[in-house]
C-alpha cells in the first residue's frame, strides 16, 4: 500500500514539474505564446495523462499553479486562480471520461480542457482585462472561444498523438 502512495506522489510530482518547465520555457522562448488569450500552451498536451492516471489531477493542477506563478507580474493573481481551477476541473472531468471512446480515442475527455479553460479563463479575461470588473456575455463568448480554440489545437495536434503513442508503446500500463 505504501508503495502505491509513493508511486502516486512521484507521478504527480513528475507531471507537475514537466508541465511547469514546459510552460515557463515556452514563455521564455516565445513570450506570450503560453499565456495570452489565443495561446498554444505545449504543456497542455500533458492533460491527456489524466486519461491514464489519477495522479495527473494533482500533477496538472500543481504544474499549472507553478507555471502561472511565473506570470504573476503580467497577469496578476487572476490566472493563478482561474487557470489553475480550470486545470483542476478539466483533469477531474478527463479522468471521469477516460473510458468514453470514439474511434478508439478519448475525444470526450480531450474536449474537457477546451471547455473548462474556455469557461474559466474566458471569464477571467472578460471580467478582469476586457471589461474592467464587469461581465459582458458576448465578450465572454469571444474570449472563451479564443481560449478554447487554442486548447483544442494543442490537444488535437499534440495531445491525441501523445495518447496514441502511450497506448501503442503500452506505456499506459506503467502509468496505472
Amino acid at each position: 500500500m505504501k508503495n502505491k502512495k509513493i508511486f502516486f506522489i512521484v507521478q504527480a510530482a513528475a507531471i507537475a514539474a514537466l508541465y511547469a518547465v514546459l510552460t515557463i520555457l515556452q514563455n521564455v522562448l516565445f513570450p506570450g505564446s503560453a499565456s495570452m488569450a489565443v495561446q498554444f500552451r505545449i504543456s497542455e498536451a500533458l492533460t491527456i495523462l489524466a486519461v491514464f492516471t489519477p495522479a495527473a489531477i494533482p500533477g496538472l493542477t500543481i504544474g499549472c499553479i507553478i507555471a502561472n506563478i511565473s506570470s504573476l507580474s503580467s497577469l496578476g493573481p487572476y490566472d493563478l486562480i482561474f487557470g489553475s481551477l480550470a486545470s483542476l476541473f478539466a483533469a477531474i472531468a478527463m479522468y471521469a471520461l477516460r473510458n468514453v471512446r470514439l474511434f478508439s480515442l478519448p475525444l470526450a475527455a480531450a474536449l474537457m480542457p477546451a471547455v473548462m479553460n474556455g469557461i474559466f479563463v474566458g471569464f477571467e479575461i472578460d471580467f478582469f482585462f476586457v471589461n474592467n470588473l464587469s461581465f459582458n456575455f458576448y465578450d465572454f463568448l469571444i474570449q472563451g472561444g479564443l481560449v478554447a480554440v487554442g486548447e483544442l489545437a494543442v490537444l488535437t495536434v499534440l495531445g491525441l498523438p501523445l495518447f496514441k503513442l502511450i497506448e501503442k508503446r503500452k506505456l499506459d500500463k506503467l502509468l496505472k
